[in-house]
């Protein structure tokens, strides 16, 4: 059989529950017999149906399992969580023969879901596209591994690299088809961050009004809570963290104050917050302060910029520095480029 066709379709499938499994793995089962697939599914959402459950669910015949092969892009779950195991489940529909293509890195499974397979006496076999499926969890494997959410850099700069106008004014850089695709992005992450000045300078709302999906979580870097509580940020739309060394004592359903010790690093104590909150991803928009903290201190794993062809300023505030980072692609977006960088620094650990 060609195990790496059929792990192909596996992460297809996984790929559709794109911005709806999180801070769950997206993860995809392909049932084959006798050279064909009689079975698939994926992880829909959050809370719902594992990937094994729907492709097994799928099945007209039940009694095929026994003979079949079975791929999955993640190794099966073994403990109890919004779901049964799914190592439990292959075991008692008499399943013989499992592909994986990575193992979990959640502590909670971390090789337990095989050894149950193994133990069961059923065949197991790992690593199958195990880089494309590493590629494909980044989030889920960052925030295991490293201990904090998969960090993206997004920005957008005039054609002579500035990212607003004299004073701080704002200016509209990107075209429309940039904007649009932001809002994807933004579709796609659990939680989005602006420090207090770009904040105060351009009163983002930080939802997704321009694509549909869910509102991500806004996250807010206040240090001496200056910013004016009139500003879209603090109207309680959507679910609100704002990161502070100061007390405060108010508490909303969907505005929170988190306050952190002045002795230690800033920014290191957010993303420890974040990944308390099991937030596996974080998109950044500024500003340029902001992003260069993060890039100084090593702080991020992508960087999007949107560079105009022929937005001029002449002067304002200067885009991030990009000193270190590979290059993976420029693309046109409408009147725009989109540079899109990775950080070779922040390496990803398969367990």
């Amino acid at each position: 059989m060609n195990d790496e066709l059929y792990m192909r379709r596996a992460l297809e499938l996984a790929r559709l529950g794109s911005g709806y499994t999180h801070p769950n793995p997206m993860v995809g089962c392909v049932v084959v017999y006798d050279g064909r697939i009689i079975g698939e599914g994926w992880h829909r959402a959050y809370g719902g149906p594992h990937a094994e459950v729907n492709a097994i669910a799928s099945i007209e015949d039940k009694h095929l399992l026994p003979k079949s092969r079975v791929y999955v892009t993640l190794e099966p779950c073994s403990h109890f969580g919004k779901t049964p195991p799914c190592a439990d489940l292959l075991i008692s529909s008499g399943v013989r023969d499992v592909v994986i293509c990575n193992t979990d890195p959640n502590p909670r499974v971390a090789g337990r879901g095989i050894k149950k397979l193994f133990d069961a006496g059923a065949q197991v076999k790992v690593g199958v596209l195990e880089e494309e499926g590493l590629e494909l969890n980044k989030r889920f494997f960052t925030f295991h591994t490293q201990k904090r959410p998969y960090i993206l850099l997004k920005w957008a700069e005039s054609a002579d690299g500035f990212i607003s106008g004299p004073n701080n004014r704002q200016v509209q850089i990107s075209g429309p088809l940039s904007r649009r695709l932001v809002h994807k992005w933004r579709s796609e992450e659990q939680a989005i961050m602006v420090g207090s000045h770009t904040a105060a300078c351009d009163n983002p709302r930080l939802d997704t009004r321009l694509w549909p999906g869910h509102n991500p979580l806004r996250v807010v870097i206040d240090r001496k809570l200056q910013l004016p509580t009139h500003l879209h940020l603090f109207d309680k739309s959507q679910p609100t963290v704002v990161y502070t060394y100061l007390q405060q004592e108010q508490m909303h359903e969907n505005l929170q104050f988190v306050q952190l010790r002045e002795e230690e690093p800033f920014l290191a104590q957010v993303m420890q917050d974040l990944h308390e909150r099991n937030v596996l991803s974080l998109l950044v928009e500024g500003g340029t302060y902001l992003l260069n903290s993060l890039l100084k201190e090593n702080l991020w794993d992508e960087a999007l910029c949107f560079k105009s062809k022929t937005r001029v300023l002449g002067d304002g505030t200067g885009a991030p520095i990009m000193a270190q980072g590979q290059l993976l692609e420029v693309q046109t977006v409408g009147s725009d480029q989109l540079f899109h960088y990775r950080n070779n620094l922040s390496t990803l650990h398969i367990s």
